[in-house]
């Protein structure tokens, strides 16, 4: 087995499905220029509900990567993960088909999967008796289905599985992506996540649970990380995917390169299902464990894409914990919530904002936290606030942190061809 350190991993392909644009290029401009993607909800009757806004995708149309046949027999949530994967791989210029296909694999994390084909068919059950249930709904509502569906597409015969950390689904499932190259196990991953929980059984769950802002009023307004008039997240769609790569492998085929994946961490805080924990020791830990892995000094971090939910008790828990990990250097750091205007796409946000990440080191641009209009005490860190800023930002850390307890952590850098970051 190769030293897990020889083995260099670099970024090759970008995908984005979001509620602000359905490709990465338009997401970046939308992103940077502040555009919320919050809006009335219309992808469902909210009628009945105390919550009537969030970040659906109306009019969300796969069959540019599928035909519409097929697309019938694929949860939304899959759909997302096809789409954001055709745009991924076309732009790594990757040709499957020239390469040995048992070390390509597949690692995609959802928090939720399939839960509109669940509610749909238990409706069907209930309504016209078990006999009208499709026989697609498994394969339709299986956390696994979007892997296993691109796998198929291109012929991926390596590893091929879906991770499930809530909200630190795509984060932890990139690791796993991180790790299976550097130990030699495959050559190329693609991976990420993605989420599709706006269905009436979602926002009923997450509104029941008081975690959502109401600002029904202003929803552009709602998510506001970081801010003392924050009152709970947006629930948001969509999906993030990329091609990890080993860099030698993308070099050989001269591939173009984002940037290399230089450290992960992942952690359990061990206390509440829900809550974080108030010192954010757990996400401290991870971040701690990403930096070690890149055996980098911490003060080579100059941007951190914050997990930043605009919840009361997450957000301060995330600050404390960058404070408990950076010292005196969190004072140099620029910190952003790009959930602020994309909303929380639960499983998906990690792959997201890895893509946000790649762009940030592409472009020397960081995306603002809009919004933030009252700054909360407890929150003292530079959170770009509501304007994008110009910095040639080199090493940046993404966070991820989910409902269970779950914590991660992935580094990015600009890919330096002189030299092992490792």
């Amino acid at each position: 087995m190769p030293d897990s350190k020889s083995r260099r991993v670099v970024v090759t392909g970008l995908g984005v499905v979001s509620p602000i644009a359905l490709d990465v290029p338009t997401f970046w401009d939308q992103l940077t220029a502040g555009q919320s993607g919050i809006h009335e909800l219309t992808t469902m009757d909210t009628s009945r509900y105390k919550i009537h806004f969030g970040g659906d995708i109306p009019n969300f149309d796969v069959t540019e990567y599928v035909e519409a046949k097929e697309a019938k027999r694929l949860d939304r949530f899959t759909q997302f993960a096809v789409h954001a994967c055709g745009q991924a791989v076309a732009d790594s210029g990757i040709d499957f088909t020239s390469m040995d296909r048992s070390r390509c694999g597949v690692i995609l994390g959802s928090g939720i999967g399939g839960l509109g084909e669940i509610e749909m068919q238990i409706g069907r059950m209930l309504t016209k008796g078990p006999d009208r249930v499709s026989p697609f709904t498994v394969p339709k509502m299986m956390l696994n289905a979007a892997g296993g569906n691109i796998s198929i597409t291109y012929g991926l015969t390596g590893p091929n599985y879906a991770v499930a950390t809530a909200c630190a689904s795509a984060t932890n499932a990139m690791g796993d992506a991180l790790r299976s190259i550097r130990l030699g196990e495959t050559d190329v991953v693609i991976t990420g996540g993605s989420e599709a929980a706006i269905t009436g059984m979602g926002l009923a769950a997450f509104q029941n649970m008081k975690a959502l802002s109401t600002r029904n009023e202003a929803p552009t307004e709602a998510s506001r990380p970081f801010d003392a008039d924050r009152d709970g997240f947006v629930l948001g769609e969509g999906a993030g995917l990329l091609i990890f790569e080993e860099l030698q492998h993308a070099l050989n085929r001269g591939a173009k390169i984002y940037g290399e994946v230089l450290g992960y961490g992942t952690t359990s805080d061990a206390g509440h299902i829900t809550a974080p924990d108030p010192e954010g020791t757990g996400a401290a830990a991870a971040m701690n464990a990403a930096i070690t892995d890149t055996g980098l000094p911490l003060e080579s971090i100059e941007y951190i894409n914050a997990h930043g939910t605009s919840t009361p008790l997450g957000d301060k828990a995330e600050t404390r914990a960058i404070r408990r990990v950076f010292g005196s250097h969190a004072d140099h750091l620029v910190v952003s919530s790009t959930k602020s205007a994309l909303g929380h796409s639960l499983g998906a946000s990690g792959g997201i904002e890895a893509v946000i990440l790649c762009k940030t080191l592409q472009t020397s641009t960081i995306s603002p936290t809009i919004n933030l209009q009252n700054p909360d005490p407890e929150c003292d860190l530079d959170y770009c606030a509501n304007t994008k800023r110009n910095v040639d930002v080199k090493i940046a850390m993404s966070n991820s942190f989910g409902f269970g307890g779950h914590n991660a952590c992935i580094v990015v850098g600009k890919y330096d061809d002189a030299s092992s970051a490792n």
